[in-house]
């Protein structure tokens, strides 16, 4: 189907329905984006994966039907160390997103809620002490205007 709000595509050559293209308004916005901003195990530093990832996504940030919105940037973590370091983990790799954005594309730190949700929300259910990339994760959810 056709894209909807934010969208971070893969590569840049699905020119076929760029993300420009949607009519404007709150209803054609998605409430939110999974983004594989991956981090390495206990690490709050941006990869470059993940930087190319965020380029994107401040790109899309920058869009004018989305100037009004407010965005929560949603850390996660796998389960390797103990709920306590994870949670405290995954609200530096939030801010580490909110930060990037705020400072290279100019995204009003006020509209971007860095909140860490440790070990909570799994987006692959596994064990304790188990490392899975997958869940070493950031997601953006439109908060609307």
């Amino acid at each position: 189907g056709a894209s909807r709000g934010i969208r971070v595509a893969p590569s840049a050559a699905s020119a076929t329905a760029p993300a420009a293209q949607p009519p404007a308004g709150p209803a054609d916005v998605a409430p939110s984006t999974s983004l594989s901003v991956l981090f390495a195990t206990g690490s709050a530093a941006l990869t470059p994966t993940a930087t190319r990832t965020l380029n994107e996504l401040g790109r899309a940030l920058t869009d004018p039907r989305l100037a009004g919105n407010k965005f929560r940037i949603e850390g996660h973590t796998d389960t390797v160390g103990t709920p306590d370091s994870n949670k405290a983990l995954s609200e530096q790799r939030a801010r580490t997103v909110a930060n990037y954005l705020a400072s290279t594309y100019h995204v009003d730190p006020g509209k971007l809620e860095a909140v860490g949700l440790g070990e909570d929300g799994l987006l692959v259910k596994t064990p304790a002490q188990t490392p899975e990339a997958r869940n070493r994760r950031v997601v953006v959810v439109n908060l609307g205007g």
